[in-house]
């Protein structure tokens, strides 16, 4: 009986570490915004050395902010996506931040200088920026790479969640989330979609 309860005691011990663990982690990322949050603005560094904030873009009708990195297939499968989607909207004013939230130490191919260079070899137009102290991803909430969040000029969230409803094959996608709901802005109403599962690999960061 005695083993038993030892046992048992063991279990309890262990469960309690486990919950307080688990309740460190997720507490130190925070729950991030809802559709209808103010964004908060940052400001990051660009892989041209430039420094990156929302208030940079001062003709900005909105902001297509998405967490994406090197690393991950998903994120790579949506790179060409990411340039078309950006080249159609920059000049309507809804231009693409796109953010990587990885820890390099954790994934070495998400460093700054990594970031360079396939900057550089996919020809992205849209700023990359790097949140170096982990910071952006927890106060947006973002979990995954990517992860978009669309905002208006006033930087209300308007849209979060995926690109489109196919990842893995472009040709496929019968439904692209975030045109339709830039669209639906630039006609002067609401998204009618506000909020998808985003569909990718998840951030890399320290826990505890």
């Amino acid at each position: 009986m005695k083993k038993i309860l030892g046992i048992m005691a063991l279990l309890v011990i262990a469960a309690g570490i486990f919950m307080a663990t688990t309740t460190s982690s997720s507490s130190s990322l925070g729950e991030g915004l809802a559709v209808g949050d103010i964004a908060p603005d940052f400001s990051l560094k660009n892989i041209d050395g430039s420094m990156v904030s929302l208030a940079s873009y001062e003709e900005a009708k909105g902001f297509i902010v998405i967490f994406t990195c090197n690393t991950c297939p998903y994120a790579v499968m949506y790179e060409d996506r990411m340039i078309a989607l950006h080249n159609k909207y920059v000049d309507k004013g809804y231009p693409i931040i796109a953010i990587n939230p990885n820890d390099p130490s954790i994934k070495s191919g998400d460093s700054y200088e990594k970031m360079q260079e396939r900057a550089e070899e996919k020809a992205f137009p849209f700023a990359y920026v790097f949140d170096s102290k982990q910071e952006v991803f927890p106060a947006y909430g973002a979990t995954k790479t990517p992860h978009v969040y669309l905002l208006d000029k006033n930087r209300t969230v308007q849209y979060i969640g995926a690109i489109d409803n196919n990842a893995r094959d472009e040709e496929a996608v019968s439904t692209r989330y975030v045109e339709d709901a830039i669209d639906d802005l630039i006609a002067g109403k609401q998204p009618a979609v506000t909020f998808t599962k985003a569909i990718g690999c998840s951030i890399k960061y320290k826990k505890g």
